[in-house]
């Protein structure tokens, strides 16, 4: 079983920073894309990034420029560094990953259970 376990959500007012972190767990052979999506009250679940291991994560066109994804193959954790929050990054922050468990196994898509991030004046 793999699990993903979010931390780091919380209140902020706007221009102020969050460090959201993801980490997996469980039993795990390899990652391959890990990513952050976030979903706002009424409105579908959107990009905010990805990253693979050793690569240069990419970015949702609403933080690019304010958030930046990095990973720590060595921990299996994920993280996500907020800057210059505005109120419209008030979402539900999920963490994705592409896991592969065993060598003979395929590659299978696990989402963490959520944290929620909101900005407020």
């Amino acid at each position: 079983q793999v699990q993903l376990v979010e931390s780091g959500g919380g209140l902020v007012q706007p221009g102020g920073s969050l460090r959201l972190s993801c980490r997996a767990s469980g039993t795990i052979f390899r990652i391959n894309t890990m990513g952050w999506y976030r979903q706002a009250p009424g409105k579908e679940r959107e990009l905010v990034g990805t990253i693979v291991s050793g690569g240069d994560p990419n970015y949702g066109d609403p933080v690019k420029g304010r958030f930046t994804i990095s990973r720590d193959d060595a921990k299996n954790t994920l993280y996500l560094q907020m800057n210059s929050l505005k109120p419209e990054d008030t979402a539900v922050y999920y963490c994705n990953a592409q896991i592969v468990s065993t060598w003979y196994s395929p590659t299978r898509a696990f989402w963490g259970q959520g944290t929620q991030v909101t900005v407020f004046s």
